[in-house]
């Protein structure tokens, strides 16, 4: 058995308590907060604590708190013997370089509050100070996970990139899509299984040969037309920096 202290008590730490849960191989001996309020979740499962009260002893310590209070919290974990790790995609290892364990533990998912996720399906991305020393961390990640990485800190951040590209980006062209048809009293459900497919898609084809659309085929009047429909200077925007990268890149010779 692992014993593991969470410190944190947002999206990524609740949904990391609920997974290690599942796992009578992972015993959670304390979950710290910074404040009573936010540990209520955890009161009546777990024991807890406030950062600067009493910090248990632990195989591993996981910090899942927002990316600029690592270091802080870090300060608060010079004493312990155990492995300390952040969640984050873009912090690098070396912001816990003071303590004497430590290492990475990425999910690489996004963590909507309420949405609770399965963590079989989640790729979790390592690194570890000492590779002499992964023992507890591997184990944690292949008995939560069925996708397990070791990546380092520069191929992290490049993947916390990406993902910002494939996910946040993404997301906001959803918005955009759900404000065009509010605007014209269309259900946005009518573009749900477009959504789906074009996700879909990608898991049988790159996403270079998946593109489709006026652009990748240099309708420039079709473009024109949309452009015209548009309401807002940022939308328009958008839409010809986006339609103008696709066209650079598939070398169609026309701009709009």
């Amino acid at each position: 058995m692992v014993s593991v202290i969470l410190i944190g008590t947002g999206n990524v730490a609740t949904q990391l308590y609920d997974n290690f849960l599942l796992h009578p191989s992972i015993k959670v001996v304390q979950v710290i907060g910074r404040s009573a309020k936010s540990l209520a979740y955890f009161t009546s499962k777990t024991e807890t604590s406030l950062i600067t009260g009493i910090i248990k002893k632990a195989d591993v310590y996981f910090i899942a708190i927002s990316d600029d209070a690592i270091e802080t919290v870090a300060h608060e974990l010079t004493d312990v013997d155990g492995l300390v790790v952040h969640t984050s995609g873009s912090v690098p290892l070396s912001i816990l370089s003071k303590l004497k364990r430590i290492g990475v533990f990425y999910p690489l998912q996004t963590f909507t509050k309420g949405k609770k996720l399965d963590f079989r399906n989640i790729p979790i991305c390592l690194e570890i100070g000492n590779k002499e020393e992964d023992k507890p961390l591997k184990f944690i990640a292949e008995t939560i996970s069925d996708t397990v990485y070791d990546i380092n800190s520069e191929q992290r951040k490049s993947l916390h990139l990406a993902a910002v590209f494939v996910n946040n980006f993404t997301n906001y062209m959803y918005r955009m899509g759900q404000e065009i048809c509010e605007e014209h009293q269309v259900p946005f459900a009518i573009l749900k299984p477009l959504i789906h497919e074009t996700a879909n898609k990608i898991n049988i084809i790159s996403p270079e040969n998946a593109q489709t659309g006026p652009a990748r085929r240099n309708d420039l009047q079709t473009m024109q037309l949309h452009l015209d429909q548009l309401q807002t200077d940022e939308k328009k925007e958008i839409y010809k920096l986006v339609s103008e990268s696709i066209q650079k890149k598939y070398k169609s010779p026309k701009r709009l």
